[in-house]
């Protein structure tokens, strides 16, 4: 029954959950990456980064490296933290960009104060919520995170943390602590009148008071748009007026190529056939 189903945060903790059975999903279930893939977009545009200018960012919960690829293909520097040994040497196979660390979020961020211009995490936080262990107290383990978080941040920079929220307790427990370790901001909801559309992300001030971004899909709802094509026409949008390349295109992969070779990585030789799309087998 679907009211039997439980959440993965409720079987156990993230360490022992996201095994080597787990992160072989993140590099062979299409959907997985796909969702994983917009929501790291959307994270990262919520941060509001400075235009043409290279920043230095914090993923955590890093897992396979799938946010981080993002964050690198925006022209971006990131360390990623995370507690699953399995998902870091999937990230490692697959030869991302950043830099990676073995750590529990809830025990804090182990980094000097200001190192970085932004934090994006993408469904980790609500693991957070829950007592894995006799020891861990969720409100304590929160407050920790979101304190050293805070310090770790520059002065006027953003954190957005994408969660699955199981309850409205669950969101006032972690805006709670959030504010209490001197964060402003707030929620930002996308597609809030749609099932399967609707995502949470925590868009946090550190050091200074911002407005807080409208969520997607308010304006469709109301012109009869549906959620789902409203969220890609927005996504296509963004990326045409930053001047970025389209994933995927022939020139999103000529310029991937191009920066694995100026870091001395072994890369196939340009040809007429580089990006172009393959006609079906049938």
């Amino acid at each position: 029954m679907a009211g039997s189903v439980r959440r993965p945060e409720q079987t156990g903790p993230p360490e022992l959950f996201y095994n080597e059975d787990q992160a072989r999903k993140y590099t062979q279930n299409s959907r997985i990456i796909e969702i994983q893939s917009q929501m790291s977009e959307r994270a990262v545009e919520l941060l509001c980064l400075r235009e043409d200018q290279p920043c230095y960012l914090l993923d955590v919960g890093c897992g396979s490296g799938l946010s981080g690829d993002y964050i690198t293909e925006q022209g971006h520097h990131w360390v990623g933290i995370d507690i699953s040994t399995a998902m870091l040497d999937v990230a490692l196979d697959r030869e991302i960009e950043g830099d990676l660390i073995l750590g529990d979020m809830g025990q804090g961020i182990p980094f000097r104060p200001g190192t970085f211009d932004g934090c994006i995490s993408i469904s980790a936080l609500q693991w957070l919520c829950n007592a894995n262990k006799k020891t861990h107290n969720p409100p304590r383990r929160l407050f920790r995170f979101f304190t050293t978080l805070y310090s770790a941040l520059a002065r006027g920079s953003r954190a957005v943390l994408q969660l699955y929220p199981e309850n409205a307790e669950q969101l006032e427990l972690v805006t709670a602590q959030a504010m209490r370790a001197g964060f402003t901001g707030g929620m930002v909801v996308d597609f809030p009148n749609s099932t399967k559309a609707k995502k949470f992300f925590l868009c946090l001030f550190a050091g200074v008071s911002g407005v807080l971004p409208k969520g997607l899909g308010e304006e469709s709802a109301e012109q009869g748009v549906t959620h789902q094509a409203s969220f890609v026409k927005e996504r296509m949008r963004f990326k045409n007026a930053k001047g970025k390349s389209v994933k995927k295109s022939k020139d999103w992969i000529l310029e991937k190529k191009e920066r694995r070779r100026r870091q001395g990585k072994e890369v196939r030789a340009d040809t007429k056939y580089s990006g172009r799309k393959r006609r079906p087998n049938f």
